[in-house]
Order: structure tokens, then sequence, then C-alpha cells
């Protein structure tokens, strides 16, 4: 009984597509409404750590990997997770349960719609990860509200003492 659990905890919702996305390149979409609440699908892939990560896409501009817990393990995308786009006004979120990534929809959604949530990315070299959603509440960054405000300090930081280098 427990198997069968965790098999239907973990599958993936019926009438989901990929196609083309007007937000970046290919999206998940939904051929059928979907109720607030419903757990939509779980992000799966490979799992390695952050470090493993690192370097396996160290010259990449796109990857889908996905930080579990700490940030110290991560989920490569493999799936149709790994099509879900990001949107500052999404339809859906992400719950790390017990390692697992799940996710469900924060509100009621249209058959034929988008599927996306807030990447609310971290822990970046790159300066900027912008965002191309074309929502009215676009914050232009996939960047998590922490992160931007980390490489606002950091900024300032270097700013400071390019300043004080310049009047010694």
């Amino acid at each position: 009984m427990k198997a069968s659990a965790t098999a239907k905890a973990s599958a993936t919702a019926p009438g989901l597509i990929i196609r083309s996305s007007a937000i970046h390149a290919a999206g998940c979409y939904t051929t059928l409404p979907i109720r607030k609440g419903k757990r939509i699908l779980e992000y799966t892939g490979p799992r390695f750590s952050k470090e493993e990560a690192d370097l396996r896409y160290e010259n990449r501009d796109i990857t889908y990997l996905f930080g579990v817990g700490d940030g110290e393990v991560v989920i490569d995308g493999f799936g149709i997770g790994m099509f879900m786009n990001h949107c500052c006004d999404p339809n859906c979120e992400t719950e790390d349960v017990n390692g697992r990534v799940f996710v469900s929809a924060i509100r009621d959604i249209a058959a034929g719609e988008e599927l996306t949530y807030e990447y609310n990315l971290y822990d970046s070299d790159d300066y900027e990860c912008p965002c191309y959603c074309g929502m009215p509440n676009c914050r232009g960054t996939m960047f998590s509200d922490e992160e931007v405000a980390r490489k606002a300090k950091l900024a300032r930081r270097a700013a400071a003492k390019a300043k004080k280098a310049m009047s010694a």
C-alpha cells in the first residue's frame, strides 16, 4: 500500500503538454482545468551536489537545476517539470517535502494556460538573470529577493573599495 501511495504522490497530473512559450522557448501547458491546491507534478531527475553541478554546468547558459533543502543538493531536471518557466505572477508554487520537490497550483488554472512558478534563483555568479514574463508586476529578474539584496550589498562593497582605492 505504501508503494502505491508514493507512486500516486509523484504522478504527473493528466493533460500536461509542452509547446512554444511567449516567456521562453518551450513551456508546460495544461489542456485541462486545474483546481487551486492540486499537486500537479514532481520535479524529478538525477541528484548531485551543488559543487558537482557547478563543475558540470560551468560553461552552460541554460540549466534545469533545482536546489533541494539547504541547496547543497540539486536535482538536474528531467521530465515535464523542467519545461515550467519562471513568472513574477505565477500560477504554481514549489514545495520541498522530505527532499522531493512538488509543484502545486496556487490558484485555479484554466485549460490552455502555461504553468509557471517563481524560480527564486540564488547563489549565482551571474550578475543578472533577466525575467521575460511580461507581467505588469514583473520584477525584471529571476533571482529571489534575498539574492537581489545580497548582490546589491556586494556591489556596494565593491564600489566603496574602488572609491577608496581611487582616493589613496
